[in-house]
């Protein structure tokens, strides 16, 4: 082989390791490119994943408060629906006890006691009052005419425990009415409605025999709106008088009745009409005013005479001290 021949083939190998050294070195960088590639890839696909998990997160948590929210705000629209409630009292407060009956009236039936009524003891003068009179007419060697008036007024307050005042006072009206036709050595007890009186009412008259003479009972229950009036008006013939007329005894209770209610509804700003104008009504309201410790209970006592002794709920012995007793003996 000639010299020349072997530089030519030395020269095609030499070219052909450079290729060789180029290809390796090319797929080298090829290889660490695309490991470099994958090495930043995983990092960018770890982060992308991270804020899709956080995102997600996110979005539970607001849908769980939501819901949360939206459970709280229906169970606190069930409770407050549940919570019961009952209608206002339509009268507030009472008139003064002693000026419900006027001074004419008076003159007629206590006519030696008209400017001197006794104001009844109470604890809150707007759910109960009362207030008596007694006269004692002398008439010498004839005897005395003795007469003896008390009124009792009871407002009952709307309650949602012990219910709204009107239903409260209908009962307690049922109870005074019922106490008033069973009094002990009660004679002839007669009832009749009382007409034009308030929203309901009924006069109860009978005979009651004392040691000082025949007293002639009469007790007019009746009910306006959530308050109860209870007129108790006896009169006796004694040391020899002749006993006074039944019938007139009725009637002036029952006139004096109906001035009780009358002042009743005035003092709450309506007319002194005879019966009560229900569309003066207050509107349901969720919180009643008043407690129930100062409603009073629908349990009246009546005394052997006939007269209301009421018992209000919370405080039954003061009640008892400030409900005047219907004493049927003479004052002399």
């Amino acid at each position: 082989m000639s010299e020349g021949t072997m530089q030519r083939r030395a020269q095609r190998d030499g070219q052909f390791d450079e290729r060789e050294q180029r290809a390796e070195r090319v797929r080298r960088t090829g290889g660490a490119s695309r490991l470099l590639a994958a090495v930043v890839a995983v990092p960018v696909m770890l982060i992308a994943a991270g804020c899709s998990s956080d995102s997600g997160s996110g979005d539970d948590t607001k849908d769980s408060a939501a819901s949360t929210g939206a459970g709280s705000g229906a169970d606190a629209g069930s409770a407050a629906s549940a919570a019961p409630t009952v209608q206002a009292a339509a009268y507030k407060k009472l008139p003064e006890a002693c000026a419900v009956v006027s001074k004419k009236t008076l003159t007629e039936l206590v006519p030696k006691g008209a400017a001197k009524g006794k104001e009844g003891t109470s604890s809150d003068t707007a759910a109960r009052a009362s207030c008596s009179w007694s006269s004692l007419a002398n008439n010498g060697v004839k005897g005395s005419q003795f007469r003896w008036l008390n009124v009792s007024l009871l407002r009952f307050e709307s309650d949602a425990t012990t219910g709204d005042g009107e239903t409260q006072a209908k009962a307690y009206y049922a109870k005074q009415v019922k106490d008033s036709q069973a009094v002990s050595g009660a004679k002839n007890v007669k009832s009749e409605p009382a007409a034009a009186t308030g929203d309901e009412a009924t006069s109860v008259h009978y005979d009651l025999k004392k040691s000082e003479g025949a007293f002639k009972q009469q007790t007019v229950v009746a009910r306006v709106e959530n308050v109860v009036v209870t007129l108790d008006y006896n009169g006796a013939g004694l040391a020899g008088d002749k006993s006074p007329s039944a019938d007139t005894l009725t009637k002036a209770a029952e006139k004096a009745a109906k001035e009780a209610v009358a002042a009743v509804q005035s003092a709450n700003g309506e007319g002194g009409g005879g019966s009560s104008d229900t569309s003066g009504k207050s509107p349901a309201s969720p919180s009643p005013s008043g407690s129930a410790s100062s409603a009073p209970s629908a349990s009246p006592s009546r005394t052997a005479s006939g007269s209301a002794s009421a018992t209000p709920g919370a405080a039954a012995s003061k009640a008892a001290a400030a409900a005047p007793k219907a004493s049927a003996s003479a004052k002399s």
